[in-house]
């Protein structure tokens, strides 16, 4: 049974219904990765989600619950706000792959610097499979650590692409900041329908 949690704290759609997106299995010799020291109070690895294959690829901090302490499989605030901005903007779960700067959810405080840079070396590894024709870094955690800059803010940077990496990429509010304050929705639609305009001008030039 999947357990939805709706209240988005934004303007619902009516006909909006999120969705436990399909996880990507972790690679076999990284499914008990300890380099980082969060497989001692993290929960499981999530590799990534969505269409592995799929040309937007958005970069969350870390995951979110997808089970309850039942085990039930539940869709987390995170998921929801996230599926509803990128629908409101016509885009779908086969255009998007969703994965993390740390694949693992902390659960207690850990050294911040260290266990970024370190896990950093497992996107760029996805960064180098899937090559994907754009990135949309999601919250400043995301944004500091892909952009290797501790100063980087989705405030300043917002509304624009830029080149990191060799990927063009965009940021937003991360989607658990647009829940606690309603007013940050329309930027955040703002900046899903440039991913999604810029996205329709790589495949459409013409």
């Amino acid at each position: 049974m999947i357990v939805l949690k709706t209240n988005l704290g934004v303007n619902s759609l009516s006909d909006f219904c999120p969705a436990l997106w399909p996880e990507e299995p972790t690679p076999e010799d990284l499914k008990n990765c300890c380099e980082c020291g969060l497989d001692k109070q993290g929960s499981r690895m999530i590799w990534g989600e969505g269409n592995p294959h799929a040309p937007i690829m958005i970069i969350l901090d870390n995951p979110g619950a997808r089970e309850d302490r039942e085990g039930n499989s539940i869709v987390c605030g995170t998921r929801q706000t996230l599926q509803q901005a990128a629908g409101e903007v016509g885009l779908t779960r086969e255009d998007l792959y969703v994965t993390f700067i740390l694949k693992r959810k902390p659960v207690r405080a850990y050294d911040k610097e260290q266990v970024r840079q370190t896990c950093m070396n497992h996107l760029d590894q996805q960064l180098q499979e899937k090559k994907p024709k754009l990135i949309l870094c999601l919250g400043n955690v995301a944004v500091q650590s892909f952009f290797q800059n501790p100063e980087a803010e989705v405030k300043k940077l917002r509304g624009a692409m830029h080149d990191v990496q060799g990927f063009p990429t965009a940021v937003a509010y991360h989607p658990l900041a647009v829940r606690r304050r309603p007013n940050l929705w329309s930027l955040f639609i703002e900046d899903w329908k440039h991913v999604a305009k810029h996205y329709q001008e790589i495949v459409s030039p013409h």
